[in-house]
């Protein structure tokens, strides 16, 4: 099988599962403990969470705190829903993470406007009486890069603060300067599933969106898992020393790539993408067919997370693509463990596929 399927998960990462593997320990071991508890046994436990909240924090801007969550989705849930806003203003590309958490609240919301290329103007208006502009880093589908540091002053000038969905764009770029709070998920840094993150910037105040114990902070309660956190930890802290090198092993597979689907055309930015993410599209292309007659190459149709809905992916819709070419689109995401050699098989296979179908 050659994975090519990156935006929707990535492999955990060997150095986090081993680190991961004594708190998964049976009752003749001690790293069952409850990190919660006050004896020994869950100090060592308690202990191993602090230190996966240094490395993960080692990612994101310094004056904030991180909390941690289930999920991305839910950490994105707490940082709109936790500030209880009356407006909000989105871009129309959002991840269904904020689309469907904003549409939830009672809050007017305003969607900021994208261009072709998938791009918010760094200059957008923000309304006044705004409470939060939320635009994400990186887009999940089409792997555009936003203007966020621009967008988060432009909120900041509102008197809005400046959520950003991070989830594509942690432990490969530089954290969203300027963001209030910044949500990421460890299995897209090559870390666990199970686990995310929020980055809350000192001085905001969430309400909880889970009661109980208050065991996080106070702001989330739950018993967290010692192997999930040390797990986002530890694939925090590879992808924060790996960063330049795996952006220069992607560089590579994108060009490579890109020259063997030269005809095909590309959706969103040409130049403002993160490379790891090739989305493509041939007119006429019944990309059903494609997926079925290759089914040893991984690659997606859109968001995993739409996947079967049998809607047309929003974000293509977009940025001026219409049903027929949304439907022809493919979605190519490679990264830390893809090999040059997989990048070529697959291309030449996809290419074949697509030319027998006579597109």
């Amino acid at each position: 099988m050659i994975y090519l399927d990156y935006q929707a998960t990535t492999p955990l990462a060997p150095e986090a599962r081993e680190v991961m593997m004594p708190w998964l320990a049976g009752p003749d071991e001690p790293g069952f403990a409850n990190p919660h508890s006050p004896h020994k046994p869950g100090r060592a436990a308690a202990a191993a969470v602090e230190v996966a909240r240094e490395q993960v924090a080692a990612l994101l801007p310094p004056g904030g705190k991180v909390v941690f969550t289930g999920s991305a989705t839910e950490a994105l849930n707490l940082a709109i829903l936790g500030l209880s806003p009356k407006r909000i203003a989105v871009s129309a590309i959002e991840h269904a993470a904020v689309l469907d958490t904003v549409q939830a609240s009672d809050a007017r919301v305003d969607v900021l406007a994208n261009d072709s290329a998938g791009l918010v103007a760094p200059d957008t208006r923000i309304a006044a009486g705004t409470d939060i502009v939320a635009v994400m880093q990186v887009n999940n589908e089409i792997g555009t890069i936003q203007p966020v540091e621009a967008l988060a002053e432009a909120a900041h000038a509102a008197g809005a603060l400046f959520v950003c969905d991070a989830v594509q764009g942690a432990g490969k770029l530089a954290p969203p300067a300027g963001a209030d709070l910044i949500a990421l998920s460890a299995h897209k840094l090559y870390g666990p599933k199970g686990i995310g993150a929020l980055w809350v910037r000192d001085g905001i105040t969430l309400q909880p969106l889970i009661h109980g114990g208050g065991q996080e902070q106070g702001i989330r309660s739950g018993t967290l898992s010692p192997a999930l956190c040390a797990g986002i930890g530890a694939a925090a802290a590879l992808a924060d020393a790996r960063m330049e090198e795996d952006g220069g092993r992607l560089e590579a597979l994108w060009r490579r790539a890109r020259d063997m689907l030269s005809h095909w055309t590309l959706n969103g930015s040409t130049e403002q993408r993160w490379h790891g993410n090739l989305n493509l599209r041939v007119d006429g292309l019944d990309v059903a067919r494609l997926m079925s007659e290759l089914r040893d190459i991984a690659f997606s149709a859109g968001s995993a997370c739409a996947s079967g809905s049998g809607r047309t992916s929003h974000v293509l819709r977009a940025i001026g693509l219409d049903e027929a070419q949304a439907k022809s689109s493919i979605r190519l995401g490679f990264g830390r463990y893809t090999s040059l050699g997989e990048i070529e098989d697959a291309c030449a296979r996809i290419n074949a596929a697509a030319a027998a179908q006579g597109v």
